[in-house]
């Protein structure tokens, strides 16, 4: 192992690291992460990111608070428009502080270590973690699913599968880079052709004649604020992420070309599937059927697919395996960037000499994942803390105005219009505002939870 050194945060006056970065300030020893992902992976990092459980479990949700088809169709376009402007917003930032962490590291720079310490410290304690082994437990049950027809599958051989899951993928990501790449290119395309037969499927349906469910497509709108914030809440929750590409931006290849590209081609593909998927499975399934199906996919597969059936549950497996792999490499370069700024044990800035992969904090982030899988909180504590990631992500989009004040003439490869920050900062006030005065006591635990940073600020890092 050698320790890669303290990467300095941007100033003024080099606004910029060289392309590449992780590559350039290394370790007497030369060893630190190298840029080895290309475009096609760049793709595959977002889209395998965001498409995952959510677009099988999201469509429930997004019904339930919008009451109609039209507004349920409408809140899922423009949950990925928003998503879309939020990803832009970050080709700037990405381009401009060529340091892997995201909306840590941006946080960083505009507003200095204690908010990014905070945003570090729920995101690597609890949301990756927890997010991961929420995927995983997804994994193990819907690898189950053809053997349990009739039933919910034991929890017990659910969590031992998600285990399995995490530990493969452990694996994979601390002996080498490209195979994880290698996973998470072939997983995304296997989504993706998941995705395909469905909506093709439903163009098949509409093409026979299937518009019952389309028959006045705003009756019964909801028109209460609340309920359409939740709403959004739960599209977006499906849309998440988009800015996973940033958290290893150090490691891409080119990324003034490469990112732009990959930010451009991803979000296109995933809003256009996301939203001709919901329509192809309004195309045999009701709305009340919707709202009373956990896996709206499985029943679509029901009634169409016949004894091939089992298809399905085994595709939204693969589907959410890939989600796995994505959240394991990105977040493992997250604790590697933290404790590169001395906001973590100095071990997970370490790299295996001969892999050239972080192994310290591959293992760390698994073993912390596989922790969680023995909770059943894991639920709540992602609701508590929501409202804490938007707030933290709202912080990232709106340090594009500060570093526009703070340095106006630094060197900007991509430089977004104005009014894509505004809006995406005004949207992010609305997601954190609503839903604190909707369940104020959700946020408030989820506020204490963050609070729990400063004893090992002041403890460990001070």
């Amino acid at each position: 192992m050698a320790t890669d050194t303290k990467y300095s945060p941007v100033k003024a006056a080099a606004a910029a690291a060289p392309a590449g970065g992780a590559g350039v300030d290394a370790a007497s020893e030369g060893i630190s992460l190298k840029p080895k992902i290309t475009l096609l992976n760049g793709v595959t990092v977002i889209v395998g990111s965001i498409i995952g459980s959510g677009i099988f479990v999201s469509p429930k949700g997004v019904l339930q608070y919008t009451g109609s088809v039209g507004m349920f169709l409408l809140v899922w376009l423009f949950c990925g428009i928003f998503s879309t402007i939020g990803a832009y917003c970050y080709c700037e930032l990405g381009t401009l502080i060529q340091r892997s962490g995201a909306d840590y590291a941006y946080i960083y720079e505009a507003f200095g270590p204690l908010l990014a310490f905070m945003r570090l410290w729920v995101e690597c304690v609890i949301v990756r973690p927890c997010s991961q082994a929420i995927v995983a437990m997804t994994f193990g049950i819907y690898i189950l699913k053809p053997f349990y027809t009739e039933c919910e599958p034991p929890d017990d051989a659910v969590r031992l599968l998600a285990a399995v899951c995490i530990i493969v993928l452990m694996f994979i990501n601390c002996v080498n880079v490209k195979w994880a790449m290698r996973v998470q290119d072939v997983f995304t395309f296997a989504k993706l052709l998941s995705l395909a037969i469905i909506v093709i499927t439903g163009i098949v349906m509409l093409c026979l004649g299937n518009f019952e469910n389309f028959h006045s497509p705003f009756s019964n709108t909801t028109t209460d604020v609340t309920s359409i914030a939740l709403a959004f809440y739960s599209g977006l929750f499906a849309y998440n992420g988009w800015n996973y590409l940033n958290f290893v931006i150090e490691e891409l290849q080119e990324p003034e070309k490469n990112l732009p590209k990959a930010v451009g081609i991803s979000m296109i593909i995933v809003v256009f599937i996301y939203v001709m998927t919901n329509i192809a499975f309004l195309t045999v399934v009701s709305p009340a059927e919707i709202l009373q199906s956990p896996a709206v996919a499985v029943l679509f597969a029901d009634r169409l697919y016949g004894v091939m059936a089992w298809i399905m549950p085994v595709m939204v497996a693969m589907s959410t395996f890939g989600t796995v792999n994505g959240i394991l490499f990105t977040s493992a370069r997250l604790f590697y960037v933290g404790a590169r700024e001395g906001h973590m044990p100095e071990v997970l800035t370490m790299i295996q000499v001969k892999l050239l992969t972080p192994m310290p904090a591959v293992i760390f982030m698994g073993l912390l994942s596989l922790l969680y899988l023995g909770s059943s909180e894991i639920y709540a504590l992602i609701n508590y803390v929501s409202f804490v990631c938007w707030l933290a992500i709202g912080l990232a989009v709106f340090s594009v105005l500060w570093f526009r004040w703070k340095w106006p003439d630094a060197p900007r490869p991509i430089k977004v219009n104005i009014i894509w920050p505004i809006l995406y900062t005004l949207g992010s006030i609305f997601l954190v505002v609503l839903p604190a005065i909707a369940e104020p006591k959700d946020t408030g635990i989820g506020a204490l939870i963050m609070l729990t940073g400063f004893p090992s600020l002041f403890s460990f890092v001070k």
